[in-house]
């Protein structure tokens, strides 16, 4: 038989039968990321790139991030990570490379350093295995506080050798060819 609907009916019938395809919750789920980056004044370039994060528990829960690390991003005061962070941490710990600009006083060496430590997993009695070369010593100094802080409790060692002489008596002599 012939069934008689109006234009309306038919619209409604029609869209009732649809349901969405992979490919449609793709798209929009890639909306909602593009309406988040561009919330955040976040631009990135590359391809197949790891979502932003729009808070440090998702570290925990996508990334295993360890939790006393997690426990010492608390106890620093930091709530709802910065525009950098949001997107730098993810894509570092997905073993990604990195070059990113920011602000002074936007949180780079917090996003840097997560994702340091979580790939070192735990400390090991293996000499150094993470180097952070800085263009100052104010910067080094910084870097060596945050990370001191980042790293509490955790058991890492973070070390600052700004004079070769110095490392040679701390490290020992034999360090340069050690290490």
């Amino acid at each position: 038989g012939i069934k008689w609907m109006s234009s309306l009916e038919a619209k409604f019938e029609g869209a009732k039968d649809k349901k969405p395809t992979a490919e449609k919750l793709e798209r929009l789920r890639r909306e909602k990321i593009n309406r988040f980056r561009n919330q955040h004044r976040i631009n990135i370039q590359g391809t197949d790139l790891p979502d932003p994060i729009a808070t440090f528990d998702q570290l925990q829960k996508e990334y295993k991030v360890h939790p006393k690390i997690m426990e010492n991003i608390q106890a620093a005061g930091f709530h709802v990570p910065t525009p950098i962070q949001m997107q730098a941490i993810p894509v570092m710990l997905h073993g990604r490379e990195l070059l990113a600009s920011a602000p002074t006083g936007s949180g780079k060496t917090l996003a840097f350093s997560i994702p340091l430590l979580t790939h070192l997993k735990q400390p090991r009695n293996k000499g150094f295995r993470a180097l952070i070369i800085s263009p100052t010593r104010e910067l080094a100094s910084q870097t060596h506080r945050e990370l001191g802080k980042l790293a509490e409790g955790t058991g890492f060692r973070i070390h600052m050798i700004h004079k070769a002489a110095e490392a040679a008596k701390k490290f020992g002599p034999k360090s340069s060819k050690k290490f």
